[in-house]
């Protein structure tokens, strides 16, 4: 995020939940300036991209439901998008924010968006329903963290459009500020709490490639959401996060009045990277002990074994009274036949000696025109081919540069198989729709390996992570008309082609199930000059 993104992702984690504006709730409006601005996260100032002079941006705090308007200034000298990711975006993939979907905001241009929250990440704040059964919590710190690269985002695209690799990153920040015992105590603190009270946290890892794990000293963290859905609240010593995942945890303040570190490390890296912040009692005294809470096994093989328990330990709260995340009620997914299997398999390979990353053998690249208006318009033929990504992979080291859509049918059960037969761990993202996570393993799937799902309370989620050499099972219902953005979250994979976008076209083609082209949205590329399409009724 900030420098080290693309502009055109560089701030896909400010996210609010897009979807129609509907007049009967509250509205909120905002106006965010894009500017450049210095950045010091590893100490070594750099040119950033801030909203309205912030990094991390703006905290927009609202309920759920609330209609949210946001009014986007670009002041940078290049185009840029604001892409929502990790949301789910009812009937209205028109402001999704990629470039499969829209056009990019010109420099000294704005764009309106709506947006209807109905979930929650770190920087877009909103509090639960009057009806929520999560525990109440004195105050909320939000915690923005990921690796960070001293290289500026101009230098990075730089290198990716040449066809090599950014490499490893130079560091982790903490909302900005990467710190480490000794540093001054000004950088260092995060939270200042009162004993006995109970804070939340809430938590995202924003960086390009790394994972992390987080955890505080003498305390431990009860897990109450992740990315929106409410879980089993169990209570970890650690946690780890993975690139574009968010989740919320309950800190109780029972120790001594004292100060105490809030510790950050990188997983599955050769080289391991920490940082810093601290958790200050009001009225405490003395400094942190220096000695840190232990991090996971470092092995390898132990280490991916105790991450990919932990993630079989979350639970979706069934009993919770906030609302699901499917209003089809298709919660009851572990009783849905399957409709279709696709199997996603990511591979990497040397397209006229440059690198590329792709989905079973396409890798993706950008078209001039969106996608979804060349289809929206009627010519799509002039623009892309669909299903070029087959549900099953055959030869997928040797990749085809084309833009990637495949057809879907709408309200679809499908299931979606993430094969990982890399080294490095992968994190995986689909743009409107959360999904159900029903297995992680190692090794090549097989239909036989269903029967380890879970098929009963797997946490509703957007993001999965998938270990070296492992797969990822998830089943979601395709009941959400529009063109989505399925995409590794790791910005040099899915920037050089390891993405795809769904199309789930309704059959009515009705406004019952996806909303009319808004008329702010901007046009470019083809259908500049073509005739407005008949909108749908």
């Amino acid at each position: 995020m900030g420098s080290s993104k693309s502009l055109m992702i560089a701030l896909a984690l400010f996210a609010g939940l897009l979807a129609g504006a509907m007049a009967e709730d509250p509205y909120l409006f905002y106006e965010w300036n894009v500017t450049y601005g210095t950045l010091y996260p590893l100490g070594v100032p750099k040119p950033g991209i801030l909203i309205n002079g912030q990094f991390p941006g703006p905290v927009i705090n609202c309920t759920s439901n609330n209609n949210i308007v946001v009014n986007v200034f670009n002041h940078l000298d290049e185009p840029f998008l604001l892409t929502w990711a990790g949301i789910q975006q009812r009937k209205n993939s028109w402001q999704d924010g990629t470039l499969g979907t829209m056009c990019p905001i010109q420099p000294g241009k704005t764009t309106p968006t709506n947006s209807r929250s109905r979930t929650k990440s770190v920087a877009t704040c909103i509090s639960p329903p009057p009806n929520s059964t999560e525990p109440p919590a004195a105050l909320e710190f939000a915690v923005v963290l990921g690796d960070w690269y001293n290289k500026d985002h101009v230098a990075l695209k730089s290198i990716l459009d040449s066809g090599r690799s950014i490499g490893r990153p130079d560091g982790i920040h903490i909302n900005g500020k990467s710190n480490h015992v000794g540093s001054p105590p000004w950088r260092r603190t995060l939270a200042t709490v009162e004993a006995g009270k109970t804070y939340r946290f809430r938590v995202c890892n924003a960086g390009l490639r790394l994972s992390v794990n987080f955890r505080i000293q003498n305390h431990t963290m009860k897990l109450v959401e992740l990315e929106g859905s409410h879980t089993v609240q169990n209570v970890y010593d650690s946690l780890d996060l993975h690139v574009g995942q968010c989740l919320s945890v309950l800190v109780t303040a029972d120790q001594k009045p004292s100060n105490y570190y809030f510790v950050v490390s990188s997983r599955f890296s050769k080289q391991v990277f920490t940082t810093l912040a601290v958790l200050s009692y009001k009225d405490g005294f003395g400094h942190a002990e220096s000695t840190l809470p232990s991090p996971p096994p470092e092995n390898e093989q132990k280490s991916i074994a105790w991450s990919m328990n932990q993630f079989r330990s979350f639970r979706w709260n069934l009993t919770a009274s906030a609302a699901r995340p499917n209003p089809q009620g298709s919660y009851h997914y572990g009783k849905i036949n399957i409709t279709r299997t696709i199997r996603v398999v990511n591979s990497r390979a040397q397209v006229n000696g440059k690198l590329r990353f792709g989905i079973n053998g396409v890798s993706h690249v950008d078209s001039e025109t969106p996608l979804k208006l060349a289809e929206y318009y009627g010519v799509s033929n002039k623009v892309f081919t669909y299903d070029l990504v087959k549900d099953e992979p055959t030869n997928v080291d040797k990749l085809v540069v084309a833009p990637s859509v495949i057809n879907a049918t709408f309200r679809n059960f499908v299931e979606i198989i993430f094969e990982n037969r890399e080294k490095t761990i992968q994190t995986w993202h689909l743009d409107g729709y959360s999904f159900f996570a029903v297995a992680i393993e190692p090794g090549r799937w097989t239909p036989e390996k269903r029967k380890n799902y879970n098929l009963l309370d797997a946490v509703s989620r957007h993001t999965i992570q998938v270990y070296p050499n492992s797969w990822a099972a998830v089943m979601t219902t395709l009941d959400n008309a529009g063109m989505w953005n399925l995409r590794s979250d790791m910005l040099e994979r899915s920037y050089l082609g390891q993405q795809m976008y769904v199309s789930v076209l309704s059959p009515e083609l009705s406004l019952r199930d996806e909303y009319n082209m808004p008329p702010t949205q901007q046009i470019c590329g083809i259908v500049q000059n073509l005739p407005m399409p008949a909108p749908y009724s």
